[in-house]
């Protein structure tokens, strides 16, 4: 029979850590060593109180942290937004002067048609495919025909020429360089001379 009480029969229970006895207590006892079960009661529910609120906290950090991390994705995505189209827009600047060579070349007529019908096909055609791929990223030409009234917002007026029509007043007389736009914003306005009444 083994002796309960032999020391040698508690050697592999774990020491207690000490540690673990400062943060709970979970029973309070009254001056006579015995428990108070009120006192006890009361204990527990300060603890538990404390533990909501302390879990509460960390939940309210833990959304306020996933909503400022939300608001930066949407940020950061509305900010690469606006430096691709930034760097479209530049882009574009340095291809109008390559656009308005196109426009004086096809402007002379008599001398366009005079030039090798396959070599002129494949300008065109080349010319249309750079129309199509900035079509494609949102660049347009500002649709401007001769006799449609001046808008200040698309045109540009380099020039008035008198006239005494009043149905001619305020409207384009001729276009002199192509207007472009970016999606909703104007990268040029077109240039063009206009009708006045005298």
């Amino acid at each position: 029979m083994v002796d309960e009480l032999d020391p040698e029969n508690f050697t592999n229970i774990p020491e207690k850590d000490e540690s673990e006895d400062d943060d709970v207590v979970e029973f309070v006892f009254n001056d006579d060593g015995e428990e108070d079960i009120k006192a006890t009661l009361k204990k527990l529910r300060k603890d538990l109180r404390d533990a909501k609120a302390k879990e509460m906290e960390y939940l309210t950090n833990w959304q306020r942290e996933r909503a400022d991390f939300v608001n930066y994705k949407k940020e950061d995505t509305t900010r690469l937004s606006r430096v691709k189209e930034i760097a479209t827009e530049q882009f574009v600047e340095e291809l109008l002067p390559v656009l308005d060579a196109y426009d004086m070349a096809f402007a002379n007529k008599d001398a366009w048609e005079k030039v090798e019908k396959n070599w002129r096909m494949g300008v065109e055609y080349i010319h249309a495919q750079l129309l199509k791929v900035l079509a494609e990223n949102g660049v347009a030409p500002i649709d401007t025909k001769i006799g449609d009234t001046f808008d200040h917002n698309l045109h540009e007026s380099i020039e008035t020429i008198e006239t005494d029509e009043q149905s001619k007043d305020h409207t384009i007389a001729s276009i002199t360089q192509s207007g472009y736009r970016l999606k909703d914003r104007i990268i040029r306005p077109a240039r063009v001379k206009t009708f006045q009444k005298n």
